[in-house]
This record gives structure tokens, sequence and C-alpha cells, in this order.
């Protein structure tokens, strides 16, 4: 039965990234004035709807260790970090990991340490991707998933003991 719930929890969490792909996460365009463009002919300059410039981007972006990115990545931190001493504690009392990644790190402290800041850094190395390729949605989300996520196992560890 814990096993189900778990798994249950942990297929949910797996889907969250699926919902924010929909619709609008996957519209995330500059508004329309920014695609028009100086097309310079030999009398006279039009403008195109059609071509965009790098400069009507500029103003959209906003900088990847932003106050929110800050917050968000220190909460994924957090939780991690409280996922790993949770994890640990149960690992020594003679409890199992049920996650099959962390199994694999969890035979010794070293290596479930690894797995957590792994983890954290992918994180943030993902959320950097999508801040990169103009994701900016799914840029913070990722940071939303991971926290639900340890906070899940954080919960369900303390509740099993």
């Amino acid at each position: 039965m814990r096993i189900q719930v778990l798994a249950t929890l942990r297929a949910l969490v797996a889907l969250l990234p699926l919902t924010t792909l929909s619709g609008t996460a996957l519209a995330q365009q500059p508004p329309a004035a920014a695609f028009k463009v100086a097309i310079f002919h030999r009398d006279s300059v039009e403008t195109s709807p059609f071509v965009s410039s790098p400069a009507s981007h500029a103003a959209e972006q906003h900088k990847f260790w932003d106050k929110g990115n800050s917050l968000l990545f220190a909460a994924v931190a957090a939780t991690s970090a409280a996922d790993f001493v949770v994890t640990k504690s149960n690992l020594d009392r003679g409890g199992n990991e049920l996650n099959p990644a962390t199994r694999l790190f969890g035979r010794s402290t070293a290596g479930l340490a690894m797995n957590f800041a792994g983890e954290t850094a992918g994180v943030v190395g993902l959320s950097y991707f999508f801040h990169k390729t103009g994701h900016h949605k799914l840029e913070r989300a990722v940071s939303f998933v991971d926290i639900g996520g340890s906070a899940a196992a954080v919960g369900y560890d303390l509740s099993h003991r």
C-alpha cells in the first residue's frame, strides 16, 4: 500500500511538467509589435510584420539570477537538503529507499549527498537552458516541480517512520 501511494505521488509529480507544456506555455512569443523591422528600399522605408530584431527581445528578458530565481533555487537546495537528511536517517534505521535512481547512490553517505547535490545542480542547469531558449515559464516551473517532489518525499518519509 505504501509503495502504491508513493508510486502514484511520483507519477503525478512526473506528469506535472507535461501539463506546463500545453497551450500558453508553448506560445511564448513577443508581442506583434516586436516583429516589425524596417526594410529599406531604394526610395522608401517599410516595416515587415514577419521579421524580428534581437533588440526588441532585450526588453522582455530578465536576468537569470534575478530575485525570483534566487529564491526558488534556495528553496530547491533547502528541500533537497531536507530530503537528504530524512532519507539518510531512514536508511540508517534500516529503511528502504523507494526511488530507484536514489537507491543506486544510497549505499554511502557521500553517494547520497552527491545524488541530492546533483539533483539541485540539474534543476539550476535545466532552468538555465529554458532561460536561454526563452521559455521563462518553464524556467521557473522546473524549480516548483522539484520543490514539490522533494517536499512530498520528506513528508512521506516523516509520516512513515
